[in-house]
């Protein structure tokens, strides 16, 4: 599986897609031809305590869509289609004159204990990171990362999605600047809530303890909660 991320920044963290653009975006995601699945990530609308309260609220927008091949992603990014428009905020406003990333990586699901989300989730919580890079040695990172790491995300209490992505080449016509973060990962929870229930629990010491084994890197790491919305392809 193939993940494609696109990301809407705003230097001054204030800005915020409004809703009827989040809605017109949605639309525009099930829409994609080859597209699998789209996640369509927002700022909380609340703040809650994690680790990494300094990292900031995060980007005003952020897009995770799931291809089951490169060969798909790469089609979909072609410069008359419709992640083309999305690039440059065609039709959505609150976007406009945002800086705007993306990148294609390998999706590496994890299992958890228990996938289904708890009666009454309305909107879930993903924990979105990522890890710009580069590593003195690629192979040595992720080879430590995905042996270790994994093992203790999947000990959060109420977890319901793992997924680690790696980088690979692609190719694309799309307007918006290309980014080659050496990871990323993402945690998803019931709520905001919850994500914080699990990340001030004493699993997070096991995390630091390992992360102080990662083989060298540089780049440092950011830490954002985001809600989700999860968008099927229109049939």
């Amino acid at each position: 599986m193939i993940s494609l991320f696109m990301t809407f920044s705003d230097p001054t963290g204030e800005r915020r897609i409004h809703a009827d653009d989040l809605a017109a975006a949605a639309a525009m995601i099930g829409s994609i031809p080859g597209m699998a699945e789209g996640l369509l990530f927002t700022p909380l609308e609340q703040s809650v305590d994690h680790p990494y309260k300094a990292d900031g609220a995060g980007p005003a927008f952020t897009l995770q869509l799931r291809f089951p091949n490169l060969f798909a992603c790469e089609a979909a990014m072609d410069r008359s289609g419709v992640l083309a428009g999305l690039a440059v905020a065609s039709g959505l406003p609150s976007l406009a004159g945002l800086e705007v990333t993306h990148q294609a990586m390998v999706t590496r699901a994890f299992p958890v204990d228990d996938a289904t989300h708890a009666n009454g989730t309305v909107t879930p919580c993903s924990y979105l990171v990522h890890y710009p890079g580069p590593a003195d040695d690629m192979n040595a990172w992720n080879l430590h990362y995905l042996e270790h790491h994994p093992s203790i995300m999947q000990t959060f209490p109420d977890v319901r999605q793992i997924e680690i992505y790696t980088r690979i080449d692609w190719v694309d016509r799309l307007p918006s600047q290309r980014v080659e973060y050496m990871q990323r990962n993402r945690l998803m929870f019931d709520s905001p809530q919850a994500l914080a229930r699990a990340l001030g629990s004493d699993i997070i010491e096991r995390m630091r303890a390992d992360f102080v084994q990662f083989p060298p890197f540089a780049g440092g790491n950011k830490h954002f909660p985001m809600l989700t919305r999860v968008v099927r392809p229109i049939a």
